[in-house]
């Protein structure tokens, strides 16, 4: 008979997430300051990037220890700590009687508990000689009986917001979030050794419209730009067993990159996606327009990101950032389409004309 921790329950937002599965939790501190490590690059190398742990991340690590021993059904698999969050990984080995939130609840509260005595010790003069040769963690377990509850009440927790729970659908998806989460420091060592490309570009005007972007805006300059928009007949004509002309269009598409045309699409179709992740893996250039702005706190999504740094990348987007938006709608596809076309309509020469003809 099968045991409960060998069943894999898929668990998706708004269950009760009780099941067995894995969890993407992620813990930040609000005000995005450094407090739980300092970014060390060696060489100025981002591959060799780390994170030396504060006090109070090495307080963070300890509560996330104490709390996985409290709840024997979760294990944690990986962990990242970086200077303001803290990306974990637990896989829950079976069915949890009140369930993962309740287990992620617990888990802040530990950390707010290592935040107030931060806030206490960072509120001390210089020459007090409160907290030496002291954990932090071992203050912040203590702290509550030293004080008055007013005064423990009114110390700044630094984590005002409960950590976020992604359940991940399927086991296929641990391998990716475990390089996401291993490459934090990577990227983060890489956006501050090329601040240009990965800081925000306002008022971008293009063909009378104006843009907000990140990345390459030389490729701006270039002489050939060619859209990426596989058709619907294409891919009605490939459901039904004939897929000749979309992948002699994906053909095109590369064989322009690979003569030097800068690619542009919103790249929302999944062939469409095909072609850029292609063009990028050989070199190729492309400005990407995306249906959503640009945050506070931006970065290039996991499979461009790389190639933003390599100068091979410009993302616009015509729309301020919305938080709240999940979904493309199809006025956006048509809209982003014909930006596209726009774009590419700024090409110096005709795309058959590079060859000198």
């Amino acid at each position: 008979m099968t045991q409960d921790h060998d069943i894999w329950q898929p668990q998706e937002p708004g269950k009760a997430w009780k099941g067995a599965g894995l969890y993407h939790i992620t813990l930040k501190i609000p005000s995005c300051k450094p407090l739980l490590g300092n970014l060390v690059i060696p060489n100025d190398d981002p591959a060799q990037a780390r994170v030396d742990y504060s006090d109070l991340g090495r307080a963070v690590l300890e509560y996330q220890k104490i709390n996985a021993a409290y709840y024997p059904e979760i294990q944690i698999l990986h962990y990242c700590l970086m200077p303001d969050h803290l990306h974990s990984i637990w896989y829950v080995r079976k069915a949890m009687p009140r369930g993962i939130e309740a287990a992620v609840r617990g888990f802040w509260q530990g950390v707010k508990k290592a935040g107030r005595a931060y806030s206490l010790l960072s509120s001390l003069p210089p020459e007090s000689d409160s907290g030496k040769g002291k954990k932090l963690f071992e203050i912040a377990e203590n702290l509550r009986g030293q004080i008055a509850d007013a005064e423990y009440a009114a110390l700044p927790p630094i984590f005002t917001e409960m950590p976020h729970i992604r359940p991940m659908g399927h086991r296929d998806q641990l391998p990716t979030t475990i390089r996401y989460v291993d490459m934090n420091p990577q990227r983060l060592a890489t956006k501050k050794l090329m601040p240009g490309f990965f800081r925000v570009q306002e008022n971008i005007e293009i063909a009378g419209r104006v843009y907000h972007g990140v990345g390459n805006s030389d490729l701006l300059q270039a002489a050939l730009y060619m859209p990426v928009h596989v058709r619907r007949t294409m891919i009605e004509e490939a459901i039904h067993g004939d897929d000749k002309r979309l992948n002699e269009y994906m053909d095109s598409c590369i064989a322009a990159a690979q003569k030097g045309a800068i690619m542009v699409s919103p790249f929302i179709h999944e062939k469409e996606r095909e072609v850029l992740y292609c063009v990028l893996a050989e070199g190729g250039k492309v400005i990407y327009l995306s249906d959503n702005g640009f945050g506070d706190y931006y970065k290039p999504s996991d499979g461009i990101f790389d190639a933003v740094a390599n100068k091979q990348v410009l993302i616009l987007s015509p729309w301020p950032y919305d938080p709240k938006k999940r979904q493309i709608s199809r006025a956006e596809c048509i809209a982003l389409n014909q930006m596209a076309e726009e774009i590419c309509g700024l090409s110096s020469f005709p795309p058959e004309s590079d060859s000198g003809k």
